[in-house]
C-alpha cells in the first residue's frame, strides 16, 4: 500500500486521493468490444479507450481540449508551415525494452502513410517525407501547410508501436500490440476481455497506482450496470440514461456526467455496392424528407432522458467552428409529406443498420416510426458493432447510425466522414467543392479565417445531406466507490493515470 498526494497535471497540481489504496485489477464494462488493437487499422470508439491504456501519444489533450505534451514535449511549425518538428521525451521505452528514438517515429508515421492495412493515411496524406534529425528529434515535411496536424498526433497516427513489434507482426499486430503507454498487452478473447498489465518501464510511471486492467463489452447496457452494482466490474461507459436514476440513488456508486465533442450520425449511402445506386441515394430531396420526419428532440427525451444535445452539424452547438445560420431543424412533418407528394413516391424502402445495444435499437425504433409517418418504410438491421461496421464497409445499408468519439479541430470531425478521401467515407460521399474547402482550411491557422471557412464546409453537407448529425453526446460512468482518481475528458477516453482503488 502507499499514501497519494499532489500529481502534476497540465502544468497544474490535482489532489488525487490521501488514504491508502492497493494497486487491483480495474474492471471497466465497455458498451462494444474493441476492434483490433492496432493503432493504424482502429476505427473504434472502444478500442481508442483500450488505447488510452495501451499506447500513449505524441500529443495528448487536456480537460479543456488544448493539446499538451505526452512522447513529445515540444512542437513547432516552420515560418511557411511546411514542417512540423517534435522534441520527444528522454528516456520512453517501449514495453519490450526498446528505446523511443527519432527512427522509431519515423518507422510509425511511415507505416501508418503507406500500409496498406494502415487507416490513416487520408490523416497523414499532406506529409511527404519523415527527418530524422536527431536521436530526439523528428521532422515532418508536407507538400502543403496542414493546421490539423498537431490534433492528428494526438489520435492514433500519433501513438508509438515497437518497431520490432512492427517488423514481427506486420499486418498481425493488433493481435499483440507492443506500445509506449502505461499498460502492456497480456491477453484477449474476443468478446469476452481484453486484459493489460502494469508495464513498469513506463517513462511517468508515478503517476500508474493500478496493477491490472481488464476490459470487457457488455452491449447491454442493464447488463453492464447489473454487473457494477454486484461488483463484477468497477466502472462503466456508456450508462443508459434512463438508469442515471438509479447510479444516484445508491449510496455504492456515483455518476459522472461530461458534454463532449463526440456525436452521434446517421451517414447515408449515396454510392457505396448496389444500395448506393437506390432512389434514396440519388435523390437529395427523399434525404430532406427523411430529415424533415425525424425529431430530435423526441429522441433526446424518450431515448436518452433528455441528457444528450440535439444538433445537425460535427461541431457543437455554440462552438467555435458552429454555423449559427443553419440551427438544429424541428420536425416537419407537412413538409417531409409535402416532399414525398411532389416525387411521386411512396413506401421507399431504407435499410437501417445499427449496433445491437438496447439504445441504438430504441432510436432506430423511434426513427423508423417518424419516417414511416412520412412515407418511409425503414427496415432495422441490428448488429453486433464490428458486424455492422463490416456490412456498412461493404456497402449493405442506405443508413447507418454511428458514433464518432470527437476531435479537437473541426477538421477531424467532418473530413473524416465526408472527404473524399475520408476513412470513414463508406457512403462514398463525392464533392469536389467540399473537398476545396476542407483543403483551404488546412492552410490555415487563424481561427477566424478557419471559421469563415467551416461555416461554408457546414452549408455545403447541410445542403447535399450525405448524412444527418443527431445529437452531441454526454458521456455518463458509473462508478464503484471504490474507484478515485477519474476525471471524465470530453473526448471521453479513460486514461488510467491517476485512477486508484480503494482499500
Amino acid at each position: 500500500m502507499r499514501k497519494l498526494a499532489y500529481w502534476a497535471v497540465g502544468g497544474g497540481a490535482m489532489l488525487i486521493a490521501s488514504t491508502a489504496i492497493a494497486g487491483g485489477n480495474l474492471r471497466v464494462g465497455l458498451g462494444s468490444d474493441p476492434d483490433l488493437l492496432d493503432p493504424a487499422r482502429g476505427v473504434s470508439y472502444a478500442g481508442r479507450i483500450v488505447f488510452a491504456a495501451l499506447c500513449d501519444k505524441l500529443v495528448d489533450v487536456d480537460a479543456k481540449l488544448n493539446l499538451v505534451p505526452q512522447l513529445a514535449t515540444g512542437w513547432g511549425w516552420s515560418d511557411d508551415r511546411l514542417s512540423l518538428t517534435l522534441k520527444l521525451r528522454e528516456g520512453v521505452v517501449f514495453q519490450d525494452g526498446e528505446k523511443m528514438t527519432a527512427d522509431a517515429v519515423r518507422i510509425n508515421i511511415e507505416r501508418y502513410r503507406g500500409a496498406a492495412e494502415s487507416q490513416r493515411k487520408s490523416e497523414l496524406r499532406p506529409i511527404s517525407a519523415v527527418e530524422v534529425v536527431d536521436r530526439l528529434t523528428v521532422r515532418l515535411r508536407l507538400a502543403s501547410p496542414y493546421a490539423p496536424l498537431p490534433a492528428v498526433l494526438a489520435d492514433r497516427s500519433g501513438m508509438m508501436v515497437s518497431p520490432k513489434n512492427i517488423n514481427q507482426m506486420g499486418a498481425e499486430l493488433g493481435s499483440k500490440p507492443v506500445c509506449a503507454g502505461p499498460f502492456k498487452f497480456t491477453s484477449r478473447i474476443a468478446q469476452d476481455r481484453i486484459v493489460l498489465d502494469r508495464f513498469d518501464g513506463y517513462w511517468d510511471a508515478g503517476r500508474v497506482t493500478l496493477d491490472r486492467i481488464t476490459y470487457q463489452p457488455f452491449p447491454d447496457s442493464t447488463v453492464r450496470l447489473v454487473n457494477l452494482r454486484s461488483g463484477q466490474l468497477d466502472m462503466i461507459e456508456g450508462l443508459a440514461p434512463a438508469d442515471a436514476g438509479t447510479v444516484k440513488a445508491n449510496p455504492k456508486l456515483r455518476l459522472l456526467a461530461q458534454p463532449s465533442i463526440a456525436y452521434q450520425t446517421m451517414l447515408f449511402n449515396l454510392g457505396n455496392s448496389a444500395l448506393g445506386r437506390s432512389k434514396f441515394a440519388t435523390e437529395p430531396r427523399l434525404r430532406e424528407a427523411f430529415e424533415k420526419a425525424i425529431d430530435r428532440e423526441i429522441i433526446n427525451k424518450v431515448a436518452f432522458e433528455g441528457t444528450q444535445i440535439p444538433s445537425n452539424q460535427t461541431e457543437p452547438p455554440g462552438g467555435v467552428y458552429w454555423n449559427a445560420s443553419y440551427p438544429v431543424p424541428e420536425r416537419d412533418l407537412g413538409g417531409a409529406k409535402a416532399l414525398m407528394a411532389a416525387m411521386g413516391l411512396t413506401n421507399v424502402a431504407v435499410q437501417l443498420v445499427v449496433g445491437n445495444s438496447p439504445i441504438a435499437l430504441q432510436t432506430a425504433e423511434l426513427i423508423q416510426a417518424m419516417a414511416g409517418e412520412a412515407g418511409f418504410d425503414v427496415k432495422i438491421q441490428a448488429m453486433e458493432a464490428n458486424a455492422a461496421v463490416a456490412a456498412v464497409q461493404r456497402g449493405e445499408f442506405n443508413a447507418y447510425i454511428g458514433i464518432w468519439s470527437g476531435r479537437p479541430d473541426p477538421d477531424g470531425n467532418v473530413a473524416i466522414w465526408l472527404a473524399s478521401d475520408g476513412f470513414l467515407n463508406w457512403g462514398k460521399y463525392v464533392n469536389k467543392e467540399l473537398d476545396g474547402l476542407l483543403a483551404k482550411a488546412r492552410g490555415i491557422t487563424d481561427v477566424p479565417q478557419r471559421q469563415a471557412i467551416y461555416r461554408d464546409v457546414a452549408e455545403t453537407y447541410l445542403q447535399d445531406r450525405p448524412m444527418m448529425v443527431l445529437y452531441h453526446q454526454t458521456w455518463l460512468f458509473a462508478l464503484s466507490d471504490k474507484v478515485i482518481g477519474f476525471q471524465p475528458m470530453p473526448d471521453g477516453l479513460i486514461r488510467p493515470q491517476g485512477i486508484a482503488l480503494k482499500e
